[in-house]
């Protein structure tokens, strides 16, 4: 008997593909549907600190419209105050209520009091777990990275001593040294990490001469980047490795867990591929697992990562330089036409 179930954040899984954040997991249709297709656990879509603010200035810009046309009738009018999170947070309560596998938040907030009192809210909601988006795209060329950086570990203390449910954190790849940043709030106790988040870029239709905002979804070459991360990190800290990006089939799935992690997050393969695909990844890891006679993911859990690979250079720069003094290899591998 094959057993795929895992724990991640200190949570029981089922199985350790878990449907990442995306408006797949804001729809109540969706969210049924992922846990039909066989889901381990779920991530709500974002509550997005800057989204409520741009819909609170809209509804008060909205509201005073034509006031100037009518200085008389102003004080008719009760004062209205934008709803904030509610609607938010009563759609991720309704989510956790619906479904029987395990529902994370996630949150991604500008200010620490908001962070703060977000993570307080939807700890409230009854989710099974928080995750935390961290990044940053300075907006000052003299801003010190390090004050970014003692900021984000500031914010994650702190809202680790309000809420007890346990914490994850999802991270860009856009440190200076991710490794030394990931060691500082895997120290502060985080639960899990999520390497790494996929953020949207802008781009420039040079025809129409715009700024534009595509949807771009990952490629399965994006994974690598995740998988060196798991690779290098699995042996050394203490928190459960989610991968993601670029996480398309089972076979993807067994490459991660290889490298060390616990789970991984799925969001591109299920726009590309249709929700009910997450059946056949889980099944693809299952005819692995029993190809390879193994009965369950701790049997071969971190058995490629750095400490136990048969070549940890793999995991280093130096792979680089292998291949300028072997382009043999290359040219084995991808033949000039």
């Amino acid at each position: 008997m094959i057993d795929i179930s895992t724990q991640y954040m200190g949570i029981e899984l089922k199985n350790p593909v878990i449907a990442g954040a995306c408006s797949l997991t804001s729809d109540m249709e969706t969210i049924k549907q992922i846990e039909k297709a066989g889901a381990g656990a779920l991530v709500t879509k974002s509550l997005f600190e800057e989204q409520i603010q741009l819909e609170r200035f809209k509804m008060d810009e909205d509201r005073e419209k034509y006031s100037y046309r009518h200085p008389e009738m102003i004080t008719v009018f009760p004062e209205l105050e934008h709803a904030g999170p509610k609607e938010h947070l009563y759609w991720v309560e309704k989510t956790k209520k619906t479904l029987s596998i395990p529902v994370i938040a996630s949150l991604n907030a500008v200010h620490e009091e908001t962070w703060i009192e977000y993570a307080q809210l939807l700890e409230e909601t009854g989710v099974d777990g928080l995750e935390l988006n961290f990044y940053a795209f300075p907006r000052k060329i003299d801003r010190d990275p390090q004050s970014i950086e003692k900021e984000q570990i500031s914010i994650l203390q702190k809202i680790k001593e309000k809420i007890n449910i346990p914490i994850s954190v999802k991270l860009s790849c856009f440190y200076t040294n991710i490794l030394n940043f990931i060691s500082q709030i895997d120290e502060i106790g985080v639960d899990g990490l999520v390497l790494f988040n996929c953020l949207f870029q802008p781009d420039i239709d040079v025809y129409k001469q715009k700024n534009i905002f595509p949807f771009n979804l990952s490629e399965r070459a994006d994974n690598r980047l995740p998988l060196r991360h798991t690779g290098i990190l699995s042996e050394d800290i203490k928190a459960d490795i989610c991968s993601s990006t670029g996480i398309m089939t089972g076979e993807d799935v067994v490459k991660m867990i290889l490298a060390g992690a616990s789970s991984v997050q799925i969001v591109s393969t299920l726009y590309k591929n249709g929700i009910e695909y997450i059946n056949k990844i889980l099944s693809n890891l299952q005819f692995w697992m029993d190809q390879k006679k193994y009965s369950s993911l701790n049997d071969f859990r971190g058995k490629m990562n750095k400490k136990n690979s048969d070549d940890p250079w793999t995991y280093t720069r130096t792979q680089y330089v292998k291949l300028l003094m072997n382009p043999k290899d290359l040219l084995d591998n991808y033949p000039v036409p």
